[in-house]
């Protein structure tokens, strides 16, 4: 792939007709190596990775003021419950249908028209807020129009990363997106923190209203011409049917959505669980909530560097993450010391984002770039639909047998489906397990039933 003026459009992948094996990439493409920060080296890629840099300090701010604001409004945690549901209900919604557009329109007006519209938003509350007049009904209101405007934005900044960088820096760009992201989150919420206290939240609303500007003129100043040209799907009846259809008939896409809305329901609701741990098993308060979500940050921050230096998103490398992460939930559920439990947070982050990245990049990998705007919206509709739904299980599980139970039962769910969609994929793949040695080490892999039933007699 060249990023100098004039470079050719990156051939589409082609659709799989066949899941591909566990111990092969999600791309039949074979992917190059690279550096950890190799996506970078094209412009269009590195404008729309520091736009986002400043607009994800924002998107952060933006939440802990929002919350805070509603608290201090009414004095109800229900209203601030209602509040984050408002944001994700038009996603659960409407996400299909949001897909479907991503898919006609081309990405990058799009996206101007999304980030557009979150900024306006973002300053209307930052003027009614500053002058004194907002009231709970408007944080209501603003949080449903971010909710509207997330459900063409989520997929067309997903499916948009494909267009900068083409096949061969996809998961390496990922990757980056998501380190991007957890790093916004260790800075965005001290300094809304400092905004809040010191001048009030209607100055962390005008912030994030600001730092709109950065991905907004990073949009702008992209050179088309170097841009992976994608074919869009026509305007036809029935493509969010054929979406759906589309999904269902892949195992090496609908079993990953499957586990990572597994993962997402019931172990990866961590404000109920650290919560719960801070205050009623360590009775250490808001301090060691906070210090508890600092270190999951850098973790996060670790395993999607880490995912950036691989060249290869695989679905074995999904499989044992995703049960790793499960694993080290249990674990962590039995731990009686503060800081044991604390520490474990690290490796926690590290795996749960190994989970995302992995399965971000491999469903936009196998997926016909036609239809990778309503995938990407099945997606995101699991992924961020998962923790408001199971919030309520989790909590009552939390809240009638302890947090200790709660995390468990949350890490018990994603490591059993692990197992399990690790097993259905095997078994779809044709593949068998293998245990052996390797150079003095004990090896456990997936190796096609064929390759094990010709090496049968020589053992």
């Amino acid at each position: 792939m060249s990023s100098g003026p004039g470079a050719a459009s990156a051939p589409a992948p082609e659709p799989h007709d066949s899941p591909p094996a566990l111990d092969a990439p999600a791309s039949t493409r074979p992917a190059r190596k690279s550096s950890m920060f190799s996506s970078l080296k094209v412009r269009n890629y590195r404008l729309f990775f520091m736009g986002q840099v400043v607009s994800n300090i924002g998107t952060w701010m933006q939440r802990i003021a929002q919350d805070w604001l509603v608290l201090s409004l009414t004095g109800s945690s229900a209203a601030v419950g209602i509040t984050t549901a408002l944001q994700f209900l038009p996603m659960l919604l409407f996400g299909l249908y949001g897909g479907v557009l991503v898919d006609r329109l081309r990405k990058r007006p799009a996206l101007l028209v999304t980030q557009s519209s979150m900024a306006l938003t973002a300053i209307a509350l930052a003027v009614l807020t500053l002058t004194g007049q907002v009231q709970v009904w408007h944080v209501y209101v603003a949080a449903f129009a971010v909710g509207l405007a997330t459900v063409v934005d989520n997929p067309a900044r997903q499916s948009f990363v494909s267009e900068l960088v083409g096949p061969g820096q996809l998961q390496n760009a990922v990757s980056l997106n998501s380190a991007n992201f957890q790093s916004a989150r260790l800075v965005g919420p001290a300094v809304a923190g400092l905004l809040i206290t010191g001048v009030g939240t209607g100055y962390a609303f005008l912030f994030n209203g600001l730092s709109f500007i950065a991905p907004l003129t990073g949009l702008l100043l992209m050179r088309a011409r170097e841009l992976h040209v994608v074919e869009r799907a026509p305007r036809a009846k029935g493509q969010l049917r054929e979406g759906v259809r589309y999904v269902t008939g892949r195992p090496e896409l609908i079993w990953p959505i499957v586990l990572v809305g597994f993962v997402g329901t019931f172990a990866f609701n961590f404000p109920v669980y650290l919560s719960a741990f801070a205050d009623d098993v360590f009775h250490a308060g808001a301090g060691a909530y906070s210090m508890f979500n600092t270190l999951m940050a850098v973790g996060s921050v670790a395993g999607a560097l880490l995912a950036a230096r691989r060249g290869t998103a695989r679905l074995r490398l999904l499989i044992a993450a995703a049960l790793v992460f499960g694993t080290l939930e249990i674990v962590a559920a039995t731990t009686p010391s503060l800081w044991m439990f604390a520490l474990l947070m690290i490796p926690l982050g590290l795996f749960g984002m190994t989970v995302n990245v992995t399965t971000n990049t491999s469903i936009q990998m196998s997926t016909d770039p036609a239809m990778r705007g309503r995938v990407m919206a099945l997606y995101m509709m699991v992924f961020l639909g998962g923790s408001p739904v199971g919030a309520p299980i989790v909590g009552w599980i939390t809240d009638t047998y302890g947090a200790r139970v709660g995390l468990a039962a949350g890490g018990a769910v994603a490591a059993l489906a692990a197992a399990v969609i690790g097993l259905i994929l095997a078994r779809v793949g044709n593949l068998r397990l293998s245990v052996g040695w390797h150079r003095g080490h004990p090896r456990v892999r997936f190796v096609p039933r064929e390759q094990q039933e010709a090496l049968a007699p020589a053992a």
